[in-house]
């Protein structure tokens, strides 16, 4: 092992330390030799000696810096410079002495320990070390070198151990009791107050939650807790009622949230304390006995009726007595009203459901000791139907028949409408007016379904000597009472093609239809004008003809003036006879109410029916007749109509005076004579020659 050299570290001699010798057997100890050392720390730490080959070391040597060198020798012949032996290598190990003490790599350490933990490392020298009694500990710790032999060295760090929580501590209450008071009106979620159970735990380990106990005021009461302070704040869920009960004693229980099984051992982690709540007593305003009110009431009710009632109470212990009143701003008609002493509503105005089938009011119930104590309710009023309006016709209709119609043709479907609502439906029913049960134009069928249909009944119809039909129809429902009315249906006679497609109604148009050509209308014209001209001039001249005596002498009667003083049915009676409907009944005006007499009840004006063509004189007196008999409308005195009738089959026509005025010159009377007896008298006197009568 000559290629390896050992040498001490930390040398403290006053010499060179030795390290080695390096030799060859080229050397003849004559000199001609030269040693050369080359490597790491060649001629600075180690140095050799070129003649003899011996090594020592020119520097302390430090093992913690170096442990190993490498080094290489060669010897060389001082004359030629030839090396005389390879060149070597070999090591220098540097041996290692205690010259340096242990030392931590920190000069302060820190660590922490569950408390109640087990032996580790670092151990807790007393059993169940408490975190709550002392958390934070500090150790010097000393580690010897040489198995801490004698000449060993030493070296020391601190180490702060902390003890870390665990949940070792269940929750308690700091008392057992709690006092709170609340006023019964007070909001419902309102807190009322705060608990809180200590926990020497930190952290999650000291999180707790808050429960009440089945019993006294669980199902009034609350309690929810704060994540942040870990209380618990008791709060409202029900209305309190001083009257029904004035103290509730609740028991809040605290428990952890996050309990360690291992620890179970110590005892429940939960603490139960008493919480009693005084209710205090206040002045609350009435209490309905609903929610709301639901009243129904026909809308034929009189005025005055009452159709419910509503009833309120004090809540109070003194119950103090209640009044009650409408909110106008609900009932701006002021359709209804209330009794103030028992709530009972009636109606102040007549009720129409076509018009309002709802009247929602509000009712408001005071204290009469002090108004401020007042409560609202709301009362809906549904206003049920009552049959009365009779059905009408659904819209106007515009009626046609074609001149060249058949019998059985459908000219129209009517339909109705009404106002009120039957609970089963609407239905109608169509009939001829009892006054004309048969018409010969026209035919109303009924179809069953709320509609009718208007057929034609006879064979063709002329627009030249009816150009427009009037069919009164009878309406009536199956509600009841049973209400009904009569529309009139306006038939125009129309000129149609072969398709039925209406193609005028005009009667003019009968005239153009002709296919008249425009000299032939001119020569018409023409005709008509030279008419009139005739008529003015014969007007002119009868003008100048000079008027006969009216009375030629005493004897003669035929044209005497009677006179009677009687002013008829009174001055304002001014429709009590019209001449003018016995010579044009079709003309005449309809039924309207009289104006001498204004009705306490507006009955529904019932329209009059239509006249057929040649309707005879006495059928129309008995006819209107019969209308002012069934009108509830005319008053039952005051006018006498009195029509004067000489029936159908007599000869000798009309023997009114009336339109004497217009007859041209003298009339002939012969024809007296041959009347009969009964007008002899007449014969005489009118009868015979001219020369007699002069």
């Amino acid at each position: 092992m000559w290629n390896q050299f050992f040498l001490l570290e930390e040398y403290t001699g006053s010499d060179t330390q030795y390290v080695g010798k390096l030799h060859t057997d080229q050397d003849k100890g004559d000199g001609n030799l030269k040693y050369i050392l080359t490597g790491d720390g060649a001629g600075s730490l180690f140095i050799i000696d070129e003649n003899t080959g011996d090594i020592h070391a020119a520097k302390k040597l430090d093992r913690e810096e170096r442990s190993l060198y490498v080094l290489r020798a060669k010897a060389i012949d001082r004359k030629t410079g030839r090396q005389v032996e390879p060149e070597s290598e070999f090591i220098i190990k540097i041996h290692d002495i205690n010259d340096n003490e242990p030392k931590f790599s920190k000069d302060l350490y820190t660590a922490s320990v569950p408390e109640m933990s087990r032996v580790g490392i670092i151990k807790t020298a007393l059993p169940d070390m408490s975190r709550e009694n002392r958390e934070q500990y500090q150790v010097v710790i000393q580690a010897k070198d040489m198995g801490g032999q004698m000449g060993g060295l030493s070296g020391t760090t601190t180490v702060n151990i902390t003890l870390t929580d665990v949940n070792n501590n269940p929750p308690r209450f700091p008392q057992s009791s709690y006092q709170f008071s609340s006023p019964e009106t007070v909001p419902l979620g309102t807190p009322l107050g705060r608990i809180k159970a200590s926990d020497p735990d930190v952290g999650e380990n000291a999180e707790m939650e808050y429960s009440l106990v089945e019993g006294d005021g669980s199902d009034m009461f609350d309690i929810i807790t704060d994540k942040d302070t870990q209380e618990g704040i008791i709060t409202v869920k029900k209305q309190l009622n001083f009257e029904k009960k004035m103290v509730y004693a609740l028991r809040v229980e605290a428990s952890n949230t996050h309990p360690d099984p291992r620890f179970q051992h110590l005892g429940p982690f939960k603490d139960i304390a008493v919480v009693k709540i005084s209710v205090e007593d206040v002045d609350e305003p009435p209490v309905f006995n609903k929610p709301f009110y639901l009243i129904e009431v026909d809308e034929d009710v009189k005025e005055g009726s009452i159709i419910g009632q509503v009833l309120a109470y004090d809540p109070d212990t003194n119950k103090n007595l209640i009044k009650y009143s409408v909110d106008r701003h609900t009932d701006m008609d002021r359709i209804f009203n209330i009794h103030s002493a028992n709530g009972s509503i009636f109606t102040v105005k007549p009720l129409d459901r076509e018009a309002y089938p709802w009247h929602n009011i509000t009712i408001i119930a005071s204290e009469i000791n002090n108004q401020k104590q007042s409560s609202h309710i709301p009362v809906f009023i549904r206003i049920l139907d009552i049959n009365d309006h009779a059905p009408e016709f659904a819209r106007y209709y515009e009626t046609f028949v074609c001149e060249n119609a058949k019998p059985g043709q459908l000219i129209q479907t009517i339909s109705v409408m009404d106002k009120d609502d039957p609970p089963r439906g609407h239905k109608f029913f169509f009939e001829p007016v009892p006054e004309f049960p048969l018409n010969p134009n026209f035919t109303i069928v009924d179809n069953k379904d709320n509609t009718a249909g208007i057929l034609t009944r006879k064979d063709g119809y002329s627009r030249h000597k009816m150009s427009t039909y009037l069919l009164p129809i009878l309406i009536f429902d199956n509600d009841y009472p049973i209400q009904s009315s009569t529309g009139t249906l306006t038939i125009h006679v129309c000129a149609c093609d072969n398709h039925g497609n209406m193609q005028s109604c005009n009667a003019e148009a009968l005239i153009l239809s002709a296919g008249l050509s425009t000299g032939a209308l001119i020569a018409i014209l023409l005709c008509i004008f030279i008419l009139l001209i005739l008529v003015v001039l014969f007007t002119a001249l009868k003008r100048q003809r000079k008027k006969e005596p009216l009375i030629i002498s005493k004897e003669d009667v035929r044209d005497n003036i009677v006179t009677y003083n009687d002013e008829g049915g009174g001055e304002e009676d001014t429709q009590a006879f019209d001449i003018g409907t016995l010579r044009n009944p079709e003309a005449r005006e309809d039924s309207k109410l009289r104006r001498d007499v204004i009705p306490e009840t507006i009955f529904q004006i019932r329209r009059a029916a239509p006249l057929w063509e040649n309707i005879d004189v006495q059928d129309f007196i008995h006819r209107r007749l019969k209308e002012n008999d069934s009108d509830p409308s005319a008053p039952p005195y005051d006018s006498l109509a009195t029509y004067a009738y000489e029936g159908n089959d007599s000869i000798a026509d009309s023997l009114s005076s009336l339109e004497s005025l217009n007859a041209d010159g003298n009339q002939d009377y012969d024809y007296l004579s041959n009347w009969g007896p009964r007008f002899k008298k007449l014969a005489d006197m009118y009868g015979g020659d001219d020369s007699d009568r002069d």
